[in-house]
């Protein structure tokens, strides 16, 4: 019988460590307003159509 994998579990702590070590080695975060995706758009709107 093979053993099941662990399952992966990041704490509030681990997120932290990462993301200090992150931005210590020179990264960076954008932030984006709420209710957008950040993305642009060369296409426009897309229409949907359900029939």
């Amino acid at each position: 019988m093979s053993k099941k994998p662990e399952k992966a579990t990041l704490t509030s702590a681990a997120i932290e460590e990462q993301t200090a070590a992150f931005l210590k080695s020179g990264g960076s975060v954008e932030y984006v307003g709420k209710g957008r995706s950040g993305q642009l758009s060369s296409t426009g709107a897309k229409q949907v159509t359900v029939k």
